[in-house]
């Protein structure tokens, strides 16, 4: 007999929706279907320049998009960031009306926001990086705001391992999930305080040549596993425009990415990945390896997105509707009957 193989399809609530007020009051609706999420990331400005076109200036940073995507699927995203007087404050009043809280994001009025600039190569996967100012990031000392404890989530973009410690270290109860993002830099400059971190968090998120550097395995499933020893329950090893690997103990999950016809701009497309796959993950409040398959996809869909215009103007044009259609799209491209002999 033929075995189907199938995914579920979530249709999402979207927070910025109105919500059908029936009985009582809105607030208790909203407490009963949303989990915070804390964001601690760069809000910068960034040069980018792939075979598809140039920006000279454009809005960008980890903590951005993330809050972009996962705003999505849940609020309040609770920003952790550093900006300089020039970040532009319509930027911050959009991230507001998505119920994006700025409370923790420092202003600091005498300085400019981080600034980074690359230029990508024919085959969009590597990048030379051109202009690295780091501006306010210098004198980056996250504070957690009080609003912000007893928040569920938590994910940490990719920032120096003991901003990332300090944040953790600020919050009086643990949440629920601890997401963590780094790269090979901090594993060059600071691998000590890096392991000290991961003995901390419940998921990573690496590409392969990370996950192999951080590892010194070249096979990926022994990477993986000597790494979760080294703290994370779960490991995420993105792949680009070959998708994605999510690893649990001995159980491995394989995500591939949406084959684009065109791909202006893929900076933001990890950070996007991050954010969808902790909306989700807020929204549904569920952490285990079963759900967290779905929030890869859902992640790879919101990437997918992003990569289609510069910087995030694209995660600021999609709706419900949009992420819907597009993750029936995943589910066409990996469903399938096969008769097992």
């Amino acid at each position: 007999m033929a075995q189907l193989t199938k995914i579920i399809l979530i249709s999402y609530f979207c927070p910025r929706s109105p919500v059908p007020q029936e009985s009582g009051s809105f607030d208790k609706i909203l407490k009963i279907q949303l989990m915070s999420v804390i964001c601690v990331g760069t809000m910068a400005f960034d040069a980018i320049e792939t075979p598809f076109g140039k920006v000279d200036k454009i809005v960008g940073g980890s903590g951005t998009y993330v809050a972009y995507a996962a705003s999505n699927f849940v609020t309040p995203i609770q920003q952790i960031s550093i900006v300089g007087y020039d970040f532009p404050q319509e930027e911050m009043d959009e991230m507001k009306k998505r119920g994006v809280s700025l409370e923790g994001v420092e202003i600091v009025k005498d300085k400019k926001s981080f600034f980074w600039s690359g230029k990508y190569h024919l085959d969009m996967n590597s990048r030379d990086t051109l202009v690295t100012d780091l501006n306010v990031l210098e004198d980056f000392n996250p504070v957690v705001p009080d609003s912000y404890q007893g928040a569920d989530f938590l994910i940490l973009g990719n920032l120096a391992p003991d901003i990332q410690m300090s944040v953790i270290d600020q919050l009086k109860v643990r949440p629920k999930l601890i997401v963590m993002d780094t790269m090979n830099f901090w594993m060059d400059i600071a691998m000590d305080g890096l392991k000290a971190v991961l003995k901390k968090v419940d998921v990573l998120l690496v590409n392969d040549a990370e996950a192999r550097q951080l590892s010194g395995e070249l096979s990926l499933v022994k990477a993986a596993h000597l790494i979760m020893d080294m703290g994370p329950k779960f490991l995420i090893i993105k792949k680009g425009e070959h998708g994605a690997l999510l690893f649990h103990q001995n159980h491995v999950f394989f995500a591939p990415a949406l084959p684009l016809e065109e791909v202006f701009d893929p900076t933001g497309a990890g950070d996007t990945f991050a954010g969808g796959f902790i909306g989700h993950l807020a929204k549904t409040k569920d952490t285990s390896f079963e759900n967290m398959k779905t929030a890869i996809i859902v992640g790879s869909a919101m990437a997918s997105f992003c990569v289609e215009k510069f910087g995030p103007e694209r995660l600021k044009e999609i709706t419900k509707e949009d992420i819907d259609a597009r993750l029936a799209e995943f589910v066409q491209l990996v469903n399938f009957d096969i008769d097992l002999v």
